[in-house]
């Protein structure tokens, strides 16, 4: 299995069951849809990893990347060939990433049972190829958290917009923001210190609101991080967090591949929440 031997190994079994029945005609006793369960097996008892590009067996194998491939297997299996996941107890995936185009977007929504309307399903993909220059490869699993982002707090009217930020930090230094925001058309600048990257943002912010627009600013009450299901180092991070202004709780939620920058995301959010609710009491 995995072509697993001494020196230059041996012919992997899954290739070689392929060759002989498709190339040769010749039966055998291999049930191939175990094949990739026995890979997987042999894999973690050797503690020697099955390369992703490996034929059969490998994870990437049976990923379409390009949308054009995924609309293919829409329209009654257009790029189809003898080589299907199924044969091997595999099934085909449509990974998600700056290359993804509308087709691979709906067939992974399709098999979340997700129905989105075309303008939906528009921002979805815009926001995806946006994360896709963060990170290689988004996942099915991380597609529920984008979903969720996009469709709850997209707002076309935003009054209060990060026009730029930069924030750094290094050993035996606090760290530092430098904030640029515009809050109803006026921009303003400002730069603080924190205990962590996110905690200088808002000391950056509150000195904005505190002393040039001389107004308060929320209070954080509670912060909450969460990722898909695979505890993976490059998996989207999602922020959830509550406020407090006037006796009255926010929560906000946001979504990025880093997570200082899905809490500042967070934060817009909840500045624009703000700034509309003043707005109608006005």
């Amino acid at each position: 299995m995995n072509g697993l031997g001494e020196r230059a190994g041996n012919a992997p079994l899954s290739s070689v069951q392929a060759v002989l029945k498709d190339h040769l005609g010749i039966e055998t006793s291999i049930n191939e849809e175990k094949l990739n369960a026995a890979a997987k097996l042999v894999e973690s008892f050797s503690g020697i990893a099955v390369p992703p590009n490996k034929p059969i067996v490998g994870e990437s194998v049976f990923t379409q990347v390009a949308g054009v491939h995924a609309d293919g297997d829409s329209k009654k299996n257009l790029y189809c060939n003898d080589l299907l996941p199924e044969r091997f107890g595999r099934k085909r995936e449509y990974a998600l990433g700056k290359n993804s185009g509308k087709a691979n977007i709906l067939k992974n929504l399709e098999e979340l049972g997700l129905e989105l309307t075309a303008e939906q399903t528009r921002r979805v993909t815009d926001r995806i190829i946006e994360l896709g220059d963060k990170k290689q490869l988004i996942t099915q699993e991380d597609l529920p958290f984008i979903v969720n982002d996009v469709l709850k707090h997209s707002t076309p009217d935003d009054k209060v917009r990060l026009r730029s930020y930069m924030v750094s930090t290094a050993y035996g230094l606090k760290p530092m923001a430098s904030v640029k925001l515009e809050v109803n058309g006026e921009l303003y600048e400002e730069s603080a210190m924190g205990d962590g990257m996110y905690d200088a943002f808002i000391h950056a912010v509150r000195h904005i609101y505190r002393d040039k627009l001389h107004r308060q600013f929320p209070w954080l009450t509670n912060y909450a991080v969460s990722i898909p299901p695979g505890g993976r180092t490059d998996a989207l991070v999602q922020t959830t967090i509550s406020w407090t202004f006037n006796e009255k709780t926010y929560r906000t939620r946001a979504l990025d591949a880093d997570q200082t920058e899905a809490a500042i995301k967070a934060t817009i959010k909840m500045l624009n929440i703000l700034e509309n609710e003043q707005e109608e009491t006005r």
